[in-house]
């Protein structure tokens, strides 16, 4: 432990958000970090518990309590505070294949299972994870170490979002020779279009894909493993093939006037955003343009508040965000006790800006869609909902939703953004390989494994265990690049934890 005191000296501190009518001007990052002194004293607040839940990464109630990649956290936040930057990074590196992912986009189950929020609050510990690989790569510890010996297999990777890319990077440490297959026309899956640029800026990607490609991996994009190109040849033309298309299916909303004009699948909305943003900086106007537009989007996830602030930074008119469940306490309820995974509402950059612009929060609770409403040219002009009350079900003792009767309401709305998840993997990629998909529409494998129906052919990721998070997806990366090795070798050295 490197300051036994620490968490009684000092206060947490984090990096400062730039208030939010200034950032909506831009797409961004807007977070100004700590100088790496007082980022050392917030490494002293780490206690180095007896039992450090922080890297546990089990389930609690279903619910995942501390980091799934078992980072090494208390080590780390120490060599943070005693200014060992380059092993602090060495230990991060050593369960993290993409710090500079998770410093960004991870929602820290980490710091949610921290001993210091039992009664205080927690180690900052994503920040730390932040200022250890920026400083990698400022200092050069980052770079590319191209494996020594090459083992003569030939593994391909489909899809190229974070489990895709972890499974690669492993693979390629191994001295396996990796190829990457990315059907969009740039690398990164969900990392690049999924999430908006500023949650995850697009150099910060493409800056470790360079590393990569000096490393040795092989990036093909523009090819559609299942449409452009057959299973077939692929495994002809490879040992093995890891399947890492993502859960790409979006969830829809089939109400009367769903062929309305104006109606899109969130994806579709942050993608064409994103692609725009990139090619041209909005000059080709290819996306959805909200300008004075009356927004709703349906879904209160992380998706629905990022289509919130991509919405408003094009100058929508207004906001309304709908959501199914019942807004959750502000506090912890008695029922949810560290180190569970805390079940408390929060209000992200999106609903923060909102508040700034509009005046008031975009959400509405136990709400659902009854009816998109068209004009007499077919165009969106309006959404009906209708209030929801969530009871317990005798037969089964789940909650149920019920519809309040009067509860109706018309929304005006120009565009409507469907944020309401995943249904799991995109039929084609899995059927032209001709593996089995179990009930949830995910490859199907043996429990805890990683191999597919079909000889030869691997699958990890969202496409194997369902819509999840960018940590989840890199532990699967891991895992499914170990299961490929012992396959190819009869052995492996590659760690997952």
């Amino acid at each position: 432990m490197g300051k036994p005191t620490g968490f009684m000296e000092y206060e947490r501190e984090v990096s400062k958000a730039e208030a939010p009518k200034e950032r909506i001007r831009h797409f961004r990052e807007f977070h100004e970090h700590l100088a790496r002194k007082e980022q050392q004293r917030q490494g002293a607040r780490c206690m180095e518990c007896g039992v450090p839940f922080c890297q546990s990464g089990m389930m609690i109630c279903g619910m995942a309590s501390g980091c799934p990649l078992h980072n090494l956290v208390p080590e780390w936040n120490d060599l943070v505070y005693t200014g060992n930057w380059e092993q602090a990074y060495n230990r991060l590196k050593k369960t993290n294949n993409f710090p500079e992912f998770t410093s960004r986009v991870c929602p820290a189950l980490c710091e949610a299972a921290c001993t210091c929020g039992l009664n205080g609050d927690p180690v900052a510990t994503k920040e730390n994870e932040y200022a250890i690989i920026e400083n990698a790569y400022e200092q050069g510890y980052a770079r590319a170490v191209p494996p020594k010996v090459r083992t003569g297999k030939r593994v391909a990777i489909v899809g190229s979002g974070p489990s895709g890319l972890a499974a690669a990077d492993q693979l390629n440490k191994r001295g396996h020779s990796v190829t990457v297959f990315e059907r969009s026309d740039r690398i990164g899956g969900l990392l690049m279009y999924g999430i908006p640029n500023m949650k995850l800026e697009k150099e910060i990607v493409e800056r470790k894909r360079r590393v990569m490609e000096e490393e040795g991996v092989t990036f093909v994009t523009g090819v559609d493993v299942g449409k452009g190109m057959k299973g077939e040849q692929l495994l002809r033309d490879f040992d093995r093939v890891v399947l890492a298309c993502g859960a790409s299916e979006p969830r829809d909303i089939k109400v009367p006037g769903r062929d309305a004009q104006g109606i899109y699948f969130a994806v579709d909305f942050l993608k064409a955003n994103t692609r725009s943003l990139l090619d041209s900086g909005f000059a080709d106007r290819r996306y959805v343009d909200t300008k004075g537009k009356n927004v709703v989007i349906i879904g209160g996830g992380d998706t629905g508040n990022d289509c919130v602030g991509t919405a408003i930074r094009h100058g929508a008119g207004s906001v309304v965000q709908i959501e199914m469940m019942p807004k959750a306490p502000d506090r912890r309820a008695e029922n949810n006790p560290w180190p569970e995974w805390p079940r408390i509402c929060k209000t992200d950059y999106g609903q923060e800006e909102a508040i700034a612009v509009y005046g008031h929060d975009p959400r509405i609770y136990e709400t659902t869609v009854k009816e998109f409403v068209k004009d007499g040219e077919g165009k969106l002009k309006a959404v009906k909902t209708v209030g929801l009350a969530w009871e317990k079900d005798q037969g089964t003792g789940r909650m149920a939703a019920k519809e309040i009767e009067g509860s109706e309401q018309t929304i005006d709305a120009d565009i409507v953004l469907i944020a309401a998840g995943f249904l799991g993997a995109q039929g084609y990629a899995a059927e032209t390989f001709g593996v089995e998909l179990d009930g949830r529409t995910n490859v199907k494998t043996e429990p805890g494994k990683y191999a597919a129906s079909r000889e030869n052919v691997f699958v990890a990721g969202d496409m194997h265990r369902g819509q999840s998070l960018v940590v989840w997806a890199i532990r699967e990366g891991r895992e499914a690049a170990r299961a490929v090795d012992e396959s190819l070798m009869g052995y492996s050295e590659l760690a997952v934890q």
